[in-house]
């Protein structure tokens, strides 16, 4: 996640920064400025179609299309924000729920190697649930205290870990049943907040409606240059590319935020916060 100050207006303006989609579009846009000047080219030079009264009114049906693009987009991207500020909520409750199991851990004044387990087996879910979500696999540090099978998902061995570990607590007499229900309560929302980051993930936005996004994009913008190349001239050269720019960079900030827990510059910082909560668990449990 890139860290900036919102009111730095001249870095905005001036910076070209790798997330920028203009990176990304770039060969697009500059191939729809060479189709445009050639559509304008033909239009004025060739084809002498200035006068031309019904193709001069193309243009007519951009000014009635782009309500209905602006609305899409607008829909696309507020969309994928809902899910990437879902997903935001998932993560904070993820380092709430680590909290305050370890500060209940630390109140039981348990033996020392029950802490130990805790201070690893807590901060070990949050990492292995990052990279389940990324689709990888987490081991971490000094896995003997938890011994995983790698071709299960791992968020729940560890969940189960964690869980198995305080009903032995229960079970030997070191902490009574209204203490294990306490603490079981915060185990199960463990694998709640796994639950709702794997939905966000695994459920991406309809592919039709996304391809017919994309699709309406160039055919509105490709079409641009046949209508306005009359009132706009050879300027439908930098003008038509300039818009291709604006509404599909709308459409890939959307993609690229739809799924928040990913590597991507506009994701969410889920490595700074799996670090703090090992670091948080680790000051509350030592």
């Amino acid at each position: 996640m890139i860290n900036y100050n919102p009111k730095d207006w001249v870095t905005f303006i001036f910076h070209v920064h790798k997330a920028d989609t203009i990176r990304t579009l770039w060969p697009l846009m500059l191939s729809v400025a060479v189709f445009s000047g050639i559509i304008a080219y033909l239009e004025l030079n060739y084809l002498k179609l200035a006068e031309t009264t019904y193709v001069k009114n193309i243009g007519m049906m951009h000014n009635l299309l782009g309500f209905v693009i602006s609305m899409l987009l607008v829909f696309r991207t507020n969309t994928s924000y809902d899910r990437w500020w879902e997903g935001r909520r998932f993560l904070g409750a993820l380092t709430n729920v680590s909290r305050n199991l370890a500060i209940k851990i630390k109140s039981l004044k348990l033996k020392p190697e029950h802490n130990e387990f805790f201070d690893y087996a807590i901060p070990k879910y949050a990492f292995a649930l990052k990279e389940h979500l990324r689709e990888k696999q987490y081991f971490g540090k000094n896995s003997l205290l938890i011994e995983v099978d790698a071709g299960k998902h791992i968020p729940n061995q560890v969940a189960t870990s964690i869980s198995s570990r305080v009903f032995e607590l229960q079970a030997s007499g070191e902490i009574s049943q209204e203490q294990l229900l306490i603490l079981n309560a915060d185990v199960q929302q463990l694998t709640d907040i796994c639950g709702g980051c794997e939905r966000i993930k695994r459920t991406p936005i309809p592919y039709s409606y996304s391809a017919f996004i994309k699709k309406f994009i160039f055919i509105y913008v490709i079409t641009l240059p046949f209508g306005w190349v009359f009132s706009l001239g050879y300027f439908v050269v930098p003008i038509v590319p300039f818009i291709l720019y604006v509404l599909a960079s709308l459409e890939l900030i959307a993609e690229e935020i739809e799924n928040p827990f990913g590597e991507d510059a506009n994701d969410l910082p889920v490595d700074e916060i799996c670090n703090n909560i090992e670091k948080h668990v680790g000051e509350i449990l030592k």
